[in-house]
């Protein structure tokens, strides 16, 4: 089996990126991108995560890429960035759509959209969230579960983030 190419969406990363733990990205059983516009929605709105991002990207713990391919601008534009998602989602989708990737989104908004885009074309997209990404690197030893609690109470108490599940050893 192929390891997947994951597109980053800002609020994936921004989970990892606020409790200093990239190198958990860049250990994930795939390999992450993030787009110029994942970037610069960082940079703006997360000016304190961005020299973490930058040393991630410089690490090679994640990759950057461009919308640039004709399908992929047409894709973007058609989602209306700025309208219904932000320039950070809507170029995730596009990406990852147009180039048969996975992605990583936890709004329930912009995955539906993301879904509703990849059953137009034909595609089966695989979408990750926050707490399907921690699942992956506990299933693959690379974190064990009270670390992985421990990550996420640090989300739900200093960060705003919270998962349903009372603890990883919950989930499937």
């Amino acid at each position: 089996m192929t390891v997947p190419i994951v597109v980053a969406d800002t609020s994936v990363l921004i989970n990892f990126l606020k409790i200093d733990r990239m190198d958990l990205i860049g250990r994930y059983p795939g390999r992450f991108l993030a787009t110029d516009h994942v970037a610069s929605e960082l940079a703006s709105d997360y000016p304190e995560q961005q020299a973490r991002y930058q040393a991630a990207v410089a690490a090679g713990l994640l990759d950057t890429c461009s919308v640039n391919d004709p399908a992929e601008v047409a894709l973007y534009g058609r989602l209306g960035p700025g309208v219904r998602l932000g320039a950070g989602e809507c170029s995730a989708i596009a990406v990852a759509i147009t180039r048969g990737y996975a992605i990583a989104i936890d709004d329930s908004r912009a995955i539906k959209t993301a879904l509703g885009e990849a059953e137009q074309t034909g595609m089966k997209l695989i979408v990750l969230r926050t707490q399907g990404i921690m699942l992956a690197l506990i299933r693959s030893s690379v974190l064990a579960v009270q670390e992985a609690d421990q990550i996420k109470v640090d989300w739900e108490q200093n960060h705003r983030f919270r998962l349903k599940a009372r603890s990883f050893s919950d989930l499937p």
